[in-house]
């Protein structure tokens, strides 16, 4: 008796959180609109797409990376520009975290270059959360992907945390159970973390990130690259024994990166999805959702319709875009996405 009291007062407990942050999630998300700066910057979308996509054109990467960039950003600690901060001598941010290490120079380009235009154009009126979630939206729906609407209004963060991103970021070797649970403690379900996923349909991964699955032996005695070995039996082999072949000297140079969809790495489809059941996923975190069999109905159903896939990545990514945002005076617009207004030194070293 006692503990089924006991159950019923977490679960009243659990019903009561998500209610509170039900209602202040949609109360932040009324502060945003779609026309937000059609007074202090109305050609403000304009300007960012026509920055974003002649970056593109020059450097095919900067879409994955953009991508990638504004999931960093809004998974830790929310959709507020906190990533693009840069370390000083004074004071730490995080791009100092692992996880931030890898992140691309071109998605950071792109975003300076945008802001740098908005301040010309009219000073001090885009936030560069703003830039950044226009940026990707645009970059998105530039390789072939789903075009979705956007609210804006979001403000820069007035802090920066070190530490936030290797907590609150899933691992590439990360379990599908792991990613469930830290995707529903953000108020995802499994179908959101499935049609987010798919954003691995663009861009590549550093061979250190998966070398576990092609190499199963330790590095040959005296340092030497790594024996190819057995690899994950869920792996294709072919593929395995061609990712063996370009990660041989991964260890002598750590830039050596594989294309996270070998099919058509430059265009956003569905084909990651397809890729899974065939045994063609880079990452074990991509290639559990196959097998995994919460997971799996959703691999199986974005395999057979990219429309379907486009609507739920559409809407996850829109739930994405209104993670912790920052409005009014919870927040600041940076003259400088890079660094905070003021003196740095008075920030939190987080």
């Amino acid at each position: 008796m006692d503990n089924h009291r006991g159950h019923s007062s977490a679960l009243f407990f659990l019903l009561t959180l998500l209610l509170v942050v039900g209602a202040a999630t949609a109360l932040t998300e009324a502060k945003l609109v779609p026309d937000y700066y059609s007074k202090t910057c109305p050609r403000a979308e304009r300007i960012v797409t026509d920055v974003v996509s002649q970056k593109q054109l020059s450097h095919p990467t900067t879409a994955a990376g953009v991508l990638r960039l504004f999931f960093h950003d809004c998974f830790v600690s929310g959709c507020d520009a906190s990533v693009l901060v840069s370390p000083t001598s004074f004071s730490r941010s995080e791009r100092d975290a692992a996880q931030s290490q890898s992140l691309p120079g071109d998605a950071f380009e792109a975003v300076v270059r945008a802001k740098t235009a908005l301040e010309l154009a009219c000073p001090g009126a885009v936030s560069c959360a703003d830039v950044l979630a226009i940026a990707t939206r645009d970059l998105v729906t530039m390789t072939g992907g789903p075009f979705y609407p956007l609210r804006l209004g979001r403000k820069d963060a007035l802090a920066s945390s070190p530490a936030a991103p290797d907590a609150e970021l899933p691992l590439a070797n990360s379990t599908v159970p792991r990613l469930l649970a830290m995707f529903a403690a953000k108020g995802f379900t499994a179908q959101d973390l499935v049609a987010l996923s798919g954003a691995h349909t663009l861009g590549f991964a550093h061979c250190a990130e998966f070398a576990d699955r092609i190499f199963r032996r330790p590095p040959a005695k005296g340092g030497g690259a790594p024996v190819p070995a057995p690899h994950d039996p869920a792996m294709n082999l072919a593929y395995a024994k061609g990712l063996q072949d370009a990660c041989r000297n991964y260890q002598r140079d750590p830039t050596i990166a594989v294309f996270n969809d070998i099919m058509t790495p430059g265009k956003f489809d569905n084909m990651y999805f397809a890729n899974l059941q065939r045994g063609l996923g880079l990452l074990s975190t991509d290639q559990e959702l196959w097998s995994d069999p919460r997971t799996r109905p959703f691999v199986q159903r974005y395999a057979a319709n990219q429309s379907a896939f486009f609507a739920d990545f559409a809407r996850a990514i829109v739930k994405l875009g209104v993670m912790g945002v920052k409005t009014g005076r919870d927040g600041e617009v940076r003259r400088r996405c890079d660094m905070f207004n003021g003196n740095p030194v008075t920030r939190p070293r987080g």
